[in-house]
């Protein structure tokens, strides 16, 4: 009655964690194996049925029958007086069956055996969970918001499990609410102690190439190749892509008509700006189209030290370094080239931070900021517009102007 009541206790293990018949039946065995041996020091001779459908258990101790008064090894040998107890008409040399009932290995021994069978099928369970995340690392991925904390959002998925959604690996214009579904990409599975650590992460460039693949069916039918991705999150993002179908525009495939492709994507993202381009093997060319939307004079590339100098006319410049130079450091990530920027000209003009003596360095760094980094570049601006450019005030800009009319066009 006792085995019934155990394996009774067992079953909702199988119902909640949904483990197998086969597998259940190994972890049973193996936990009573190991109660056996600190029982009875070996388990060899032991043969354990179990049945955990009708939770039938039984467990039987194979001896062999020696002379009384022979027995060295009591687990492994029984007296002739002992056997004939069982069965009357046992002789030396045969084998003899006894059941072993669970009452027999003590309660201590049964409460132990309860707390290693929990921790195996949990242990069963964390293994087969991290198994099952980490084959979806880089792969899109939508839970339910369940718990919002500091540093991270707790989501829950249709099975209940829990992912981690690190402040870090949001969008900084993310904002959630209980019972939200949230889409990212499972970035990585870790096993801390026994449980799995699933993060998921808003802010990856494999988060952007799988939202195409998934809106995009050119993408995800292998017709268009994302060749590259590069992002600052929330902000801006470069895609490169490409199709060795010239009957394919890449381009216009993935933003669609007046962008209704492409729109999708960036309202996930928090309204990202997501410049995509065309992917070449010329390298001016590449460089010069990761530089969009400004258009580029020309270009010299120094492929040894891995640099490129884009020349471009003065009203160009700011959209090339782009704001807060977003642009310009994406387009050297997409490119894997360090990109400097120069105005046609550029060698009757003079560089702002030769007036150092004249303008403090924070202001000089708020215009250098929005791409305007010598003299020429900020005369050419209007007031107001420059005001809309930086963070400085009319008065500051007005007296910059002064110096530099006096000094530079004197």
């Amino acid at each position: 009655m006792e085995n019934l009541a155990l394996i009774d206790s067992f079953s909702e293990f199988k119902d909640d964690k949904l483990i197998d018949r086969v597998t259940l039946m190994s972890i049973l065995e193996d936990v009573f194996r190991n109660a056996l041996k600190k029982k009875f020091g070996d388990d060899d001779n032991f043969d354990i049925i179990i049945n955990p459908d009708k939770g039938d258990l039984e467990i039987w101790r194979n001896r062999v029958v020696v002379a009384d008064g022979e027995v060295e090894e009591p687990n492994q040998e029984i007296s002739l007086s002992e056997a004939r107890k069982i069965e009357p008409d046992f002789e030396v040399g045969e084998d003899v069956s006894e059941e072993v009932k669970l009452i027999d290995l003590g309660r201590r021994a049964i409460l132990a055996l309860r707390q290693n069978l929990i921790s195996k099928i949990h242990e069963h369970d964390n293994t087969n969970l991290y198994k099952q995340f980490k084959d979806l690392e880089g792969d899109l991925y939508t839970a339910e918001v369940h718990h919002i904390r500091h540093k991270a959002v707790i989501l829950l998925d249709d099975e209940g499990n829990e992912i981690i959604l690190p402040k870090e690996k949001q969008i900084p214009s993310d904002f959630f609410r209980k019972g939200d579904n949230v889409r990212g990409i499972i970035e990585s599975v870790d096993l801390k102690g026994n449980k799995p650590a699933i993060i998921m992460s808003r802010t990856s460039p494999k988060f952007l190439e799988k939202l195409f693949e998934s809106e995009i069916p050119e993408v995800f039918d292998g017709l268009i190749t994302i060749k590259n991705v590069v992002r600052i999150p929330g902000e801006k993002a470069k895609v490169a892509v490409d199709s060795y179908d010239d009957r394919i525009d890449p381009v216009g495939a993935c933003v669609g008509m007046k962008g209704s492709r492409i729109h999708g994507i960036v309202r996930e993202l928090g309204n990202e700006n997501i410049d995509v381009i065309n992917y070449t093997n010329n390298l001016n060319l590449y460089i010069t189209r990761a530089l969009s939307p400004a258009r580029v004079t020309s270009i010299k590339i120094d492929e040894e030290n891995k640099r490129a100098e884009a020349i471009l006319k003065p009203e160009e410049v700011s959209k090339a370094i782009g704001r807060g130079g977003h642009n310009i450091r994406l387009a050297g990530q997409l490119t894997g080239y360090e990109i400097d920027v120069f105005r046609e000209g550029a060698e009757e003009d003079v560089e702002l931070r030769e007036f150092s003596d004249e303008i403090e360095g924070w202001i000089i760094a708020e215009f250098s900021k929005a791409g305007l980094d010598t003299a020429k570049s900020v005369l050419e601006q209007d007031v107001e517009d420059l005001v809309k450019r930086t963070d400085l005030e009319e008065e500051t800009i007005m007296d910059v102007i002064r110096i530099l009319k006096e000094e530079f066009e004197d």
